[in-house]
């Protein structure tokens, strides 16, 4: 009986020193750090409880007409601009996710400073909407949209907003201006 107990308090220990902790700055489809897509408003203060949440009162509501919420880290850097599924209302969920710092990167190395050609390597590309003053590539796999500006891309097709833009014509040095993740 005695041996039994010393091999499964052995195997529990085992079990638990190989819980991986999650990575505060990891991106996959449904995650970004420790938020996820069923996160509430009123639980963003213990995610995020030595950074700096803008727009955001103890009263778990929303200040002003702008129900976008934004994450400082403690030397004043924007993290991240989460945009809820209601305002003013602190059970709410969010529903988009602007990528504001480098520090942030997919389970494949993307970040806000990656190229074209390093989410063209690493991931399928599902669209590429061709806007006024830029192109947003989606890539479903991570629920995310990347804004490359314009004038990243040759002069023939920066100017012709109907034209369809294929993966082709979108040169692999074009940096990412920004990236969303949508839930």
């Amino acid at each position: 009986m005695f041996k039994k107990l010393i091999l499964i308090t052995l195997i529990f220990s085992f079990a638990v020193s190989c819980t991986k902790e999650q990575n505060p700055f990891e991106i996959g489809k449904r995650y970004i750090g420790n938020l996820n897509d069923s996160t509430q408003v009123k639980d963003l203060k213990s995610i995020f409880p030595n950074d700096s949440i803008a727009n955001f009162e103890s009263s778990n509501t929303f200040t002003g007409n702008n129900y976008d919420v934004e994450i400082f880290n403690s030397v004043g850097e924007k993290l991240l601009i989460l945009s809820p599924t209601a305002s003013k209302d602190s059970t709410a969920t969010i529903k988009t996710i602007r990528v504001e710092s480098a520090q942030f990167k997919t389970i494949k190395g993307i970040s806000k400073i990656s190229t074209f050609k390093d989410i063209k390597d690493n991931y399928k590309i599902n669209k590429i909407d061709n806007l006024i003053g830029s192109v947003v590539v989606t890539v479903k796999e991570l629920n995310a949209s990347f804004t490359i500006d314009k004038n990243e891309l040759p002069a023939s097709i920066r100017f012709d907003q109907n034209m369809t833009i294929d993966v082709l014509q979108i040169p692999g040095k074009a940096k990412i201006k920004y990236f969303m993740l949508h839930w």
